[in-house]
């Protein structure tokens, strides 16, 4: 696989986030689901926007996949994104941002289709969780008219981010991506994103994952609820019926991992968490970087594990490009 164009190929929704720092009692005053993924309408959004009287602390190109390529093309990997924006001020945002972080799409500054772009508010509180209450905008329509096969055969592993399931035209675009990259050899890893998209859309996920998947990301509350049981050493007997590999990130516990042969226990960094955002994402791209780079799955691992380590420890679902190299420089020099 190493003559191939991409190391990976990540499809999902394009989203400005928008990050703002709110305390316990404006979630609670405002009736928001904390800790919680929220899909909610422009209104509802912009309410809150009116309500935090703030300036955002950072704004950027976003999406959980899009977070997971840009931390890959970091690491000095190479990403493809498929994903959808409108012609207005925050695709045009969009656009800029993702390519400028390296990495490669198909959208054009030219040519993107009227209508509104996705926003995300990220809203943090003193205890560094995050909650999302997102406007998807003109992704709600992402299909199979957003992927570019090309890329998609020519990459090592295809990425497919588990919010898109909450859509019909993108759950079918998660399916027909899965059936192009089995067709060329490709290789297939799944996120499942969110315990809701696991809870309410459980058929849909259940369909792209198919008769099986070669990497599963989940958390421990997304494998719990997708196996139907109560304990993790069950959830992760059953995962392995239809996932030849999976991580199960664990927050300040670190991760296990299934190599498809042993389970691997990986340790945290132990740091002063500010900012959960964007951990997982970023645990999901160093760990697609590590295994694409030649490092085992133990390897892989503790790359994710430290580079997650540190998005927590700052504002913002990235790091900055000497940071990465200082993580690798760190492990393996």
């Amino acid at each position: 696989m190493k003559n191939r164009k991409y190391d990976v190929f990540g499809m999902g929704n394009a989203l400005v986030d928008m990050e703002f720092e709110v305390t316990e009692e404006f979630l609670q005053k405002y009736e928001v689901d904390k800790g919680m993924m929220t899909l909610v309408d422009e209104k509802r959004q912009f309410f809150l926007l009116e309500a935090m009287e703030k300036e955002s602390t950072k704004m950027q190109c976003g999406g959980s996949a899009g977070n997971s390529m840009i931390s890959i093309s970091q690491f000095g990997g190479r990403s493809f994104y498929s994903c959808k924006v409108a012609n207005d001020e925050f695709g045009r945002f969009f656009i800029k941002d993702l390519h400028a972080s390296g990495v490669d799409s198909k959208l054009k500054m030219n040519n993107p289709p009227e209508g509104i772009t996705g926003k995300c508010l990220v809203m943090i509180t003193p205890d560094a969780d995050r909650t999302m209450n997102t406007f998807l905008g003109i992704t709600s329509t992402f299909s199979t008219e957003e992927l570019d096969a090309e890329a998609l055969k020519d990459s090592s592993f295809l990425y497919i981010e588990g919010y898109l399931v909450a859509s019909s035209t993108g759950q079918k675009a998660m399916v027909k991506a899965h059936e192009i990259a089995t067709q060329h050899g490709v290789k297939t890893a799944l996120t499942f994103s969110d315990p809701n998209m696991v809870k309410y859309f459980n058929d849909g996920m259940h369909e792209v994952v198919g008769k099986g998947i070669d990497l599963i990301f989940c958390n421990e509350d997304e494998a719990l609820t997708y196996t139907s049981t109560s304990r993790i050493e069950d959830a992760r007997e059953k995962l392995k019926q239809v996932a030849n590999t999976f991580v199960i990130t664990q927050g300040k516990n670190g991760a296990m991992i299934f190599d498809g042969d042993t389970f691997i226990d990986i340790e945290p960094y132990h740091v002063n968490a500010v900012d959960s955002n964007g951990a997982g994402d970023m645990f999901a791209g160093a760990f697609l970087y590590g295994i694409t780079h030649g490092h085992s799955y133990a390897q892989a691992g503790k790359i994710a594990s430290l580079a997650s380590s540190k998005v927590v420890a700052q504002f913002g679902p990235r790091l900055e490009w000497s940071q990465t190299k200082e993580i690798l420089n760190h492990l393996f020099e």
